[in-house]
């Protein structure tokens, strides 16, 4: 099983970097953008990894599913044993701006749990990666949580409107409030030990969340949804209500200002 989930890692990570290669084709040049209703801007450059990928892994994994944000997936996916969730570019806002905090973010999930996963910065250069029991690791090297168990002042990845004082009970946790674009990137640097901790309490689309999601556990923060469970994968919708990521101490205290009352 568990050379099973590397070879998964493998395929993922090459499928990501190769993925970056066609993203940076497009980069900071001119290429066709429109609105999904209710869903924020696509691209062509997204549409065209799509395609890549769809092509690349099916023909690796074949009786794997598919589930990815630019892609109906298959029908029969909830039937599937495992499913690859891919966003082909996650901070497409951040891309189109020319900026550079978007990636490519590919997982493998096998009965709801995801068990490899691959975050790819092209224009960064920065490649997480992760396998269920493996421990993560940026640019082939481990990463670590950042173990802080102090709330107050606490760096955090969060909105300010996230923080409003109606979705905390027993308060509005007192951090520090700091922002990236791509809700996967997010996940990963909490894994680095770069922010202590991230929170989203909105729904959460699962190719947005399923590798860094991994790969903040991997790196020793508790993962879980904006209530506090399990996080669960390939589900109809394929949508999770928020995510919180954080050190098992700061997880606790936020869990208690979202019970409070």
């Amino acid at each position: 099983m568990a050379l099973e989930r590397a070879d998964d890692l493998a395929l993922l990570s090459a499928a990501a970097e190769a993925a970056g290669v066609i993203a940076l084709g497009y980069f900071r040049g001119d290429f066709e953008t429109w609105d999904k209703p209710g869903e924020g801007p696509v691209t062509e450059a997204d549409l065209a990894i799509d395609a890549m990928l769809r092509a690349e892994l099916g023909a690796a994994r074949p009786d794997y599913g598919w589930l990815s944000e630019e892609s109906e997936g298959a029908p029969d996916r909830a039937g599937r044993e495992r499913v690859f969730i891919v966003d082909p570019i996650d901070g497409t806002r951040a891309f189109i701006a020319g900026q550079e905090g978007w990636g490519v973010a590919l997982a493998v999930a096998e009965r709801g749990r995801v068990v490899a996963g691959a975050m790819h910065l092209p224009a960064r250069g920065e490649s997480f990666a992760a396998a269920l029991g493996q421990g993560a690791t940026l640019n082939g090297a481990p990463i670590r949580a950042s173990g802080r168990a102090l709330l107050e002042g606490a760096a955090a990845l969060v909105t300010a409107s996230q923080l409003e004082d109606a979705l905390w009970p027993g308060g509005a946790p007192p951090v520090e409030r700091h922002f990236r674009p791509s809700l996967a990137w997010r996940l990963c640097l909490v894994g680095q030990g770069r922010f202590d901790l991230m929170v989203t309490l909105r729904a959460a689309y699962e190719w947005d969340i399923a590798a860094g999601a991994l790969i903040a556990a991997e790196a020793g923060a508790v993962v879980t949804d904006g209530d506090g469970a399990a996080l669960a994968f390939n589900r109809h919708p394929a949508r999770a209500p928020g995510v919180i990521a954080a050190p098992a101490a700061l997880h606790r205290a936020l869990m208690a200002r979202r019970r409070a009352g």
